[in-house]
């Protein structure tokens, strides 16, 4: 049997470190070739073919996007995967960071996607797969910034899915719960007791532990499968249950 990816070309945004790491490593050994988008390169898979782009700029996305088209003769997949986190209230969040953060995590979906869209419609197994969060679906604490982008991802991912689905492109996201991440591991060392902030984000998932990015790339690759031809529009949880799931206590 081919391997399920064979012969189709995937671009992966911020897929040089975490979850997009995974995503990339995940795609290339199901057969797919793998195109990177990333402010830095460092540490790329060696598999995979990396192109510098910032997704908040417009003229770096569509030149990467047009380099990947040349040099692979076709894009079948994009993972938007590129995002930037947020903390605080609304109180301490000033206009220059909402702009910021929209531009990366909301508008950089809709730059990137749109630079890609001519080339997935001349795909027979196009797919779109947007990296949400576990923010869209429940109200976190020091979150307002960057749970309404990844609340406007959400929403942006079934308009997506609406608008393209008759040009035989499907549009899915993946909503994660925290993972162990270097963007985790950053915020975890910069907290008063980094031992215990890990303890509690840990119990804040149903199944008491952070999710692992092998676990959010096999969700990705799931909805970016030709073999998903009537999975769109939609969105998996992958986060322990934290979304659907209200468990009593342990006792003792």
């Amino acid at each position: 049997m081919n391997p399920e990816f064979d012969g189709l070309v995937a671009i992966v945004t911020g897929g040089a470190s975490g979850i997009g790491a995974s995503v990339v490593r995940t795609l290339l050994e199901r057969g797919a070739s793998v195109a990177v988008l990333d402010r830095d390169l460092a540490g790329i898979d060696p598999g995979a073919v990396g192109f510098v782009a910032d997704v908040g700029d417009t003229q770096t996305v569509r030149a990467a996007v047009a380099a990947i088209a040349s040099k692979f003769g076709r894009i079948d997949i994009l993972v938007n995967n590129a995002g930037i986190g947020a903390q605080g209230t609304i109180e301490h969040i000033d206009d220059d960071e909402w702009a910021r953060v929209f531009n990366i995590n909301v508008t950089g979906i809709a730059r990137v996607s749109s630079a890609v869209l001519p080339h997935l419609r001349l795909s027979p197994a196009a797919a779109i797969v947007n990296t949400c969060s576990i923010a869209a679906t429940a109200g976190l604490p020091q979150r307002a910034l960057y749970s309404a982008s990844k609340g406007a991802v959400l929403s942006l991912t079934r308009a997506m899915a609406a608008d393209h689905l008759r040009e035989g492109i499907r549009v899915n996201c993946v909503n994660p719960g925290t993972a162990a991440t270097p963007w985790v591991s950053r915020l975890l060392s910069g907290a008063p007791d980094p031992a215990a902030e890990a303890l509690a984000l840990a119990a804040r998932q149903p199944h008491g532990r952070l999710v692992s990015p092998e676990e959010i790339a096999d969700a990705i690759a799931y909805l970016a499968s030709p073999r998903s031809g009537s999975t769109t529009g939609t969105s998996i949880a992958v986060d322990g249950g934290m979304q659907e799931l209200r468990l009593r206590p342990l006792e003792g």
